[in-house]
């Protein structure tokens, strides 16, 4: 499975998103199908002074390419004993969306330094506004022996669900209510940058921008994934094959490509299901998957292919109808993967 990108157009959306806005790369998770170090890299080609990542534990694999801060965007628990470790490192930026998590950072050693996250619409993290005025008291709270600070406030953090409907005035409700408490920059997520900018000319603080899909994905046109062909076979119809031993429908030919489960091939977040089109997509494809029949993302001579099994690890196999043109093994077929699930084999620049 391998992923080639058109370096030069890539990198020129990567710089034209980047100075829309006060923009901080995120990388985390997979990282969108490119692997954490290489979007480190590209963060620090771009001059970033900050990058953003899931969880603590990811911020070993990108520190070495990047040398600037490190934003951990899942919120400090004292269980976690590596978000724990880099509480104090003077490179990270740690999240805090509970009073009780920042008191016991404000007690800990050295002088970490946070974003306190307000919930939003979302309820997935952060404090409430209540609970925003009384953790607003404990930031400049010192220590009772040296007089240090407890921590050092970077500001406030908040993360919008992603419908555009309300989206804005939300950030302004509560972009309002965090300066109004204590002024900082407030660090946004799902806002385009016109949205961003308009909101820092507002409230008379920087806006920082969060991105990840539309900064790493926004161009779908420079990138390409396709998967080699490991074996073809001829199959009449009636064989059997796979796995399952289940028969095939038709005569033509079995395929064997590069990329399984392992690959993220077969896998896919949930859908909303928001409309009713979208929800009768849902419903055809689940009954034909009910009765073994499932549509493939290899595209072999012009069409997509059924798979005859679920993927396999590491490899899946197709049927290509008598009246299709094989491919021969070794040659590449189009895969139409999902990169925020998905995990290649090979990146390659062209």
């Amino acid at each position: 499975m391998t992923l080639t990108i058109q370096a030069e157009r890539w990198r020129t959306h990567l710089e034209r998103t980047f100075a829309s806005a006060d923009v901080v790369p995120v990388a985390k998770g997979n990282g969108y199908g490119f692997g954490l170090p290489r979007l480190a890299g590209e963060a620090e080609r771009l001059g970033a002074t900050t990058l953003a990542v899931g969880t603590a534990d990811e911020v070993a694999q990108v520190r070495d390419a990047f040398s600037g801060d490190v934003v951990v965007l899942t919120p400090w628990r004292a269980h976690d004993t590596q978000a724990v470790a880099l509480a104090t490192d003077p490179r990270v930026v740690t999240t805090v969306s509970r009073e009780v998590d920042l008191a016991a950072l404000v007690a800990a050693e050295g002088t970490p330094r946070v974003l306190l996250e307000l919930r939003t619409s979302m309820r997935r993290h952060g404090v409430e506004a209540d609970e925003a005025r009384s953790a607003v008291r404990r930031l400049d709270v010192g220590d009772a022996l040296g007089g240090r600070p407890g921590v050092v406030f970077e500001g406030w953090t908040i993360h919008l669900p992603l419908l555009t409907s309300g989206r804005l005035e939300e950030a302004r409700r509560l972009g309002r209510l965090a300066v109004g408490l204590r002024r900082g920059p407030l660090w946004m997520s799902h806002l385009s940058p016109a949205e961003a900018t308009t909101l820092g000319e507002e409230l008379g603080v920087p806006v920082r921008l969060r991105l990840g899909t539309s900064l790493w994905l926004g161009d779908p046109a420079a990138l390409r994934t396709t998967a080699t062909v490991i074996d073809v076979h001829p199959v009449a119809k009636g064989d059997r094959i796979g796995y399952r031993q289940r028969r095939v429908a038709r005569a033509g030919w079995v395929l064997v490509l590069a990329g399984g489960t392992a690959h993220g091939v077969g896998l896919e977040a949930p859908s909303a299901a928001a409309s009713l089109r979208s929800r009768a997509v849902a419903a055809a494809t689940g009954g034909l998957e009910a009765v073994g029949r499932a549509l493939s993302p290899y595209t072999v001579d012009g069409r997509k292919r059924w798979f005859l099994e679920p993927p396999h690890m590491q490899s899946s196999m197709v049927l290509l109808p008598g009246d299709a043109t094989p491919p021969s093994v070794g040659d590449s077929v189009p895969v139409e993967l999902r990169l925020t699930t998905a995990d290649v084999d090979a990146v390659v620049e062209v």
